[in-house]
């Protein structure tokens, strides 16, 4: 009997690539993070200092679970801080924006995952 037929997708290791498409999505989004708070300091947001802990907590959390991509819960944290990520919007509304940003490259690295591992479902 033979295994199920997997999806070609040109790629050596499937799982490889899609791992390393998050990986570098959450690392991307810490940098920008940490590059963004002096300029929102600098002209004129008043970010708090409880602003600036939660920015650096997100950014840290990015690059923690950057590095956990193996992992099956992974993926769902990355939404999760995706929607973490809006909700600072309310220290300022830049971070709002950012929050969009990333997570509509959050839910296109999502579907790309599901595209190339053939997966049902967003997650």
């Amino acid at each position: 009997m033979t295994p199920p037929e997997q999806p070609r997708s040109g790629l050596k290791n499937p799982q490889a690539a899609v791992r390393g498409m998050g990986a570098g999505t959450l690392v991307m989004e810490a940098i920008v993070l940490l590059l963004a708070i002096q300029p929102i300091r600098i002209m004129g947001g008043h970010l708090s200092g409880l602003g600036i802990a939660s920015v650096v907590g997100l950014a840290v959390a990015a690059i923690v679970l950057s590095g956990m991509m193996k992992r099956s819960w992974a993926w769902p944290a990355g939404l999760v801080l995706q929607v973490l990520l809006l909700a600072s919007g309310f220290f300022h509304y830049s971070l709002a924006v950012l929050g969009l940003i990333f997570g509509a490259a959050w839910v296109y690295a999502l579907s790309v995952r599901r595209t190339i591992l053939g997966r049902p479902g967003l997650l």
